[in-house]
């Protein structure tokens, strides 16, 4: 399973590619905002740190985008910015109609704010790179969410699509877990979701066990 950095800000994923070999990022207008620098210079700048791998951007259009036409035009226009890039697209009707346009020209695309398995599947007809399957917010309305991300990756076997299954909307370390459990091919997640996660009180007090005992140990 692949992991994501879901975030605009290039401190943070510095360290998440320096540190933890970080997959890919995915990036929001709300994270962009949080970056404090405008659209276009932070996903430039993002675009140069990832330039010459196979980790991608992925990079969403203007959410005041209604129209089919708009959306495929900006999304082109990001696309030929960058090679690293994946274009977000929402789970709409005519976000849908834009991922088919955008899939026949051969410009990758993440279809995203799904929150269920028809929609999933129709993102995968479409020819989606990514279908970000968001498991945070309905979980937090107290939906159960356990299930849906099984759901997907089944179906998606069934027919051997290729659209790959991102989880996105993690919260913690769990929801990291159950998506592994269920098959998913990625997650996303925030990096204070990651740092919780990659840490432990128990592997701490064993180190420190270990350390006391190396202190009182003669090396020679």
């Amino acid at each position: 399973m692949k992991f994501f950095l879901d975030s605009a800000k290039t401190d943070e994923i510095k360290i998440a590619l320096e540190m933890w070999n970080i997959d890919g990022i995915t990036s929001n207008p709300r994270h962009v905002r949080n970056s404090g620098k405008p659209f276009l210079v932070v996903i430039d700048e993002i675009a140069r740190m990832i330039e010459g791998t196979d980790k991608t951007l992925s990079v969403e259009v203007n959410p005041h985008h209604t129209h089919v036409d708009a959306m495929i035009e900006e999304g082109a226009r990001l696309a030929a910015m960058s090679k690293n890039f994946v274009i977000k697209l929402p789970a709409t009707e005519a976000g849908f109609k834009a991922l088919w346009c955008l899939s026949e020209r051969k410009i990758p695309v993440n279809l995203t704010l799904v929150f269920s398995a028809a929609q999933a599947l129709q993102a995968a007809r479409l020819g989606a790179q990514y279908c970000s399957v968001f498991v945070g917010w309905k979980e937090a309305n107290g939906e159960e969410v356990s299930h849906l991300v099984g759901e997907i990756t089944r179906i998606y076997r069934n027919y051997d699509f290729k659209t790959q299954v991102l989880v996105a909307a993690i919260r913690n370390a769990r929801q990291i877990v159950e998506a592994g459990i269920a098959g998913a091919d990625i997650v996303t997640a925030g990096f204070d979701v990651y740092k919780d996660a990659f840490d432990h009180p128990y592997t701490a007090k064993g180190l420190k066990m270990f350390a006391d005992s190396w202190d009182a140990t003669p090396y020679e």
